[in-house]
């Protein structure tokens, strides 16, 4: 299923014994264009009003505008690694995080979660002695590494230029409830086509600058302007999928598509458990 980031803005959040906040903002890397935090506004329950969330804390995929719950409690969110969420998220903070719950690191891997692209089989992976000694190793090395953890919020709005020029703005960010990954970027050229919003992967972005809040796309004007459009909220299926594709005379990525489907179910058996 793929949904619009705004869509998650304000959705509850359920621990395993009651809620815990509701969504507040989203943070995605800007190497593999994943989300791997959901900001949540906790309200009063905290003394600490807002906490992180990984992707790999959260049950079966239910974006549908019901609440959505994590494998688990309160006290174990209350007594997790605290952040401020103004400021920018270290690996080093990460590494505590993920010790913390004892989940494995994201980073390090081919795909967009470790070796996988789901984060459920991320969490079944068996790591051996070997592995554990390497990774030791490899803390020491990373602890300091830049992150680059961006916020949808902060990011909506940048300006989006074609090959041959100015075609709108990030309006929107479309997710896939399974890998995490984000599949598309909503762009409204509200400037100069009233209002037509038109869906882009990542994958076609050529350069991002970060300072002066700008995006180019490997795509052109004229493209854009007769390219399919997307109405927020609209469902989006395969033959959306495979017609904007088409048009574009571009191959559809698979966005691991191509597991073994004993790795799929492994992901989903795990992401069900409460």
């Amino acid at each position: 299923m793929l949904i619009g980031v705004k869509g998650l803005h304000g959705t509850t959040i359920h621990a395993k014994d009651g809620e815990i906040g509701k969504v507040d903002e989203v943070l995605f890397d800007d190497k593999h264009w994943t989300v791997r935090y959901l900001i949540v506004d906790t309200g009063h329950w905290l003394t600490r009003h807002k906490v992180l969330l990984s992707p790999m804390s959260f049950a079966a995929e239910n974006w549908n505008g019901l609440p959505l719950n994590v494998n688990l409690t309160k006290e174990q969110i209350e007594n997790s690694p605290g952040v401020d969420t103004d400021q920018p998220v270290s690996r080093q903070w990460e590494m505590e995080y993920h010790g913390y719950y004892g989940w494995p690191y994201y980073w390090g891997g081919m795909g967009s979660w470790g070796t996988y692209w789901y984060p459920g089989a991320l969490l079944t992976h068996s790591v051996s002695d070997a592995e554990v000694a390497e990774q030791k190793a490899a803390d020491q090395a990373h602890e300091h590494d830049d992150v680059h953890l961006r916020s949808t919020k902060e990011v909506s709005g940048y300006a989006i230029s074609a090959a041959d020029g100015h075609i709108g703005h990030i309006d929107d960010f479309v997710v896939d409830d399974k890998t995490w990954m984000i599949r598309y970027l909503a762009v409204n050229n509200l400037d100069w086509w009233h209002g037509k919003t038109v869906l882009l992967p990542p994958d076609w972005i050529e350069n991002v600058n970060w300072p002066r809040r700008t995006v180019t796309v490997n795509v052109t004007r004229d493209q854009v302007k007769h390219g399919p459009e997307w109405v927020s909220g609209e469902p989006i299926d395969k033959v959306y999928e495979d017609k904007l594709y088409q048009y574009y005379s571009r191959q559809r990525p698979t966005h691991g598509d191509e597991l073994r489907a004993d790795e799929m179910d492994d992901s989903v058996e795990k992401m069900c458990i409460f």
